[in-house]
């Protein structure tokens, strides 16, 4: 299988569950979104789709 570099941001995840979450009648606030991302992000690494990569990280 072929590997390829993915790069996730948790606030592009919040930006758009926020958008959807909209669309669909809710009215959710920053931290609720910003923690679905969160979430989100956990379960891609959990689930073995992607790895965290410390070093970006760092280098902010």
């Amino acid at each position: 299988m072929k590997e390829i570099e993915v790069f996730i941001d948790t606030e592009e995840i919040a930006e758009f569950f926020f958008h959807e979450l909209t669309k669909r009648g809710f009215v959710p606030v920053e931290q609720e979104v910003d923690e679905l991302a969160d979430i989100t992000f956990e379960y891609l690494i959990k689930k073995c789709i992607i790895d965290e990569d410390v070093s970006f990280d760092s280098e902010e």
